[in-house]
């Protein structure tokens, strides 16, 4: 399979407000193939990604993030591909899901109904865009600034989500390369999004 990753990434930057954290992801041709010992977390941590992903990508007519377990593919790119900086974000990001959980709705995270889910990510999302927009303006030292933990999920979580085989086969629509040019493609309103 075969993906234009760059139009890819200009999806998820414009999808979480700013550019993909970690340009090593991009070396994978696939996912090697670890235990999820040989990564910085637990089955328990890659069950709560995929939770988590499910509320960014749900299952509806087409393949949800657990469908795909975004959450095993996320702890082996933070764990082989972030920095440590980035990995501490990408942990920063989690605990505050689950503390607004608790300080929210006085449960878990994983007791939250969908609706429930869906506000906490909402509210998080909002402050991660607030978070990375005043972390863009005030940086003065040209180097790039850390996002916000959410939005290193959120990218984490459609990254690994449209670079799987459901995601690019039954969620996007998919010719192989090398293909023909067609400048006449039909296109109707309601279409999938092309991944090659």
């Amino acid at each position: 399979m075969s993906m234009n990753r760059r139009e890819l990434l200009k999806m998820i930057a414009a999808a979480t407000g700013t550019a993909f954290v970690s340009a090593n992801a991009m070396a994978y041709v696939t996912l090697p193939m670890k235990t999820i010992n040989q990564t910085a977390f637990s089955k328990d941590d890659v069950a709560f990604f995929n939770e988590v992903g499910e509320v960014i990508i749900p299952r509806t007519d087409t393949p949800g993030a657990k469908d795909v377990n975004v959450g095993y593919m996320m702890a082996v790119m933070v764990t082989d591909c972030y920095t440590p900086a980035q990995q501490a974000a990408f942990k920063e990001g989690i605990t505050s899901i689950k503390a607004l959980a608790k300080s929210t709705y006085g449960k878990d995270f994983l007791l939250l109904n969908t609706d429930e889910r869906t506000r906490l990510l909402a509210t998080l999302n909002d402050e991660a865009d607030v978070f990375n927009r005043k972390a863009k303006s005030a940086n003065e030292d040209g180097k790039k600034p850390m996002p916000h933990g959410f939005t290193l999920i959120k990218q984490l979580t459609l990254f690994t989500f449209f670079t799987s085989k459901e995601g690019a086969n039954k969620v996007l629509r998919y010719v192989a390369i090398p293909g023909r040019y067609d400048g006449e493609m039909p296109y109707k309103k309601g279409d999938r999004a092309w991944a090659t």
